[in-house]
């Protein structure tokens, strides 16, 4: 029996969660989280309240771990913040894994041990060796049996320019831009926004939670405006389900979002791809400037929620079978892709799926998915379970389905617990089959001043 353990990056939803698995199948999970607190990266969405119920956001085994230590479970039909999931989850979670888990400690490399990409001999049989750096600057390895990569893809948005790079001088105007949902129940952070000109880009769940969250600063600060800035040629389905949405909380916000440009609250820009961000009014705000030449100035603030891509630097050594599209697993990829998935939901899959050419390491959790939006935390929970089974040899239980996921009502949906943007391209190629009618509203054509 193989007594090494299995490392698991990332302390977070997902990464808990194959802890909680791998524990209960009496592996030895060994979860490094480069933050210095278990969920580190939900904590820096505190604010934002998730579309799922908290009965869909506990992994079936870190609930039975929980049970016996006596933690009080929250009400199953309560929508928790960021900050409830990490207060009365996540943190509980990782207390009951309490060595398992090593805070401030950042996994830098995997690789064969002995061995580059390159050396096929010993891959099936050498175990992996992981590369670490702790939070005080020093290095070691440790080596395992498997690696399951939790990681997410939180700390890798995508750039506002329209072609999947940096605008040309998006670098340089980095004092402008965010790339997270503010969260103006700060007060300096609201004062960063009050009376000011914002540029929202993005036309997924993340735009619309901005949007309504600086909708309602601008009916209380004077002065403030904002320009919904799309890449795609109308508003179409963007607004999502509504009512019929079975996650009610998501149809909610596209509702929300929808009565905010419709009482006018806020310029519709369509058909704009960034090419160029330009200094404006000396360096105090910038410019935006679409590939066409078509102009947004006058701008104070750029909130880019344009989506989220995986960062695959650190895995350079291990032997990966990605879709050159997506850089999701290549059997996953045909389940998940937006461009050819026209509605309702994600096939439930597992270990199958997201099996690499490197034996025993595992994309999981929104990492693997890669730049598709379509990511549920239970779909996360049910891959870990998955891959937990294999890992012991009960082929049986990694191949059964244990998992119905709620239909979305939407064409492209993309409810997810921390709420990437749906790529315009991939609401456009699946719009008109189960959405529902296209909102009446006046769009607005671009103009100088937003």
């Amino acid at each position: 029996m193989n007594t090494l353990p299995v490392v698991v990056v990332g302390a977070g939803p997902i990464g808990l969660a194959a802890a909680a698995q791998l524990r209960e199948r009496g592996l030895t999970p060994l979860v490094f989280e480069r933050g210095l607190v278990a969920g580190a990266a939900v904590g820096e969405w505190n604010h934002v309240r998730l579309f799922s119920r908290w009965g869909e956001l506990i992994d079936p085994a870190a609930r039975r771990l929980l049970d016996a230590t006596g933690w009080v479970a929250p009400d199953d039909d309560a929508y928790p913040t960021g900050q409830d999931w990490t207060r009365d989850y996540l943190s509980p979670l990782a207390a009951a894994l309490g060595d398992f888990v090593q805070l401030g400690t950042e996994v830098i490399g995997v690789a064969r041990r002995g061995r580059d990409r390159v050396v096929d001999a010993g891959r099936d049989t050498e175990p992996l060796s992981v590369h670490l750096r702790h939070a005080d600057g020093t290095e070691d390895r440790v080596l395992a049996q498997a690696v399951i990569d939790a990681s997410g893809t939180w700390g890798t948005p995508n750039p506002l320019g329209g072609e999947g790079l940096p605008a040309l001088g998006e670098k340089t105007a980095a004092a402008h831009i965010e790339y997270r949902v503010p969260n103006i129940d700060d007060p300096e952070v609201r004062d960063r926004y009050a009376g000011k000109h914002i540029a929202i880009a993005g036309s997924g769940h993340s735009a619309l939670t901005a949007i309504v969250a600086l909708a309602g600063l601008e009916k209380q600060a004077p002065g403030t405006r904002i320009s919904w800035v799309l890449r795609r040629g109308d508003i179409g389905s963007t607004f999502g389900g509504g009512e019929d949405d079975q996650l009610p909380a998501r149809g909610a916000l596209g509702l929300r979002a929808k009565a905010a440009v419709d009482d006018g609250l806020l310029t519709v820009v369509t058909g704009f791809r960034t090419a160029t961000i330009e200094p404006d009014d000396g360096d105090s705000k910038v410019a935006l400037v679409s590939d066409t030449g078509a102009r947004i100035e006058d701008v104070d603030r750029v909130v880019v929620l344009t989506g989220f891509r995986p960062d695959l630097s650190w895995l350079s050594e291990i032997r990966l079978g990605l879709d050159p599209v997506l850089q999701a697993p290549v059997e996953l990829a045909p389940l998940i892709d937006p461009n050819v998935h026209s509605c309702g939901t994600v096939y439930p899959h597992g270990v199958a799926e997201l099996s690499h050419p490197e034996p025993n390491v595992f994309l999981a959790g929104m990492k693997s998915y890669g730049r598709a939006p379509t990511f549920l935390a239970m779909t996360g929970y049910e891959q870990v379970r998955s891959i937990a089974a294999a890992l012991v040899g009960d082929h049986d239980a990694a191949a059964r389905v244990e998992l119905t996921l709620p239909e979305t009502g939407v064409c492209g949906g993309a409810g997810v617990f921390d709420d990437p943007d749906t790529p315009a391209e991939a609401v456009e190629a699946s719009a008109g089959c189960c959405a529902p009618p296209d909102p009446q509203l006046i769009t607005l054509t671009t103009r100088a001043g937003g």
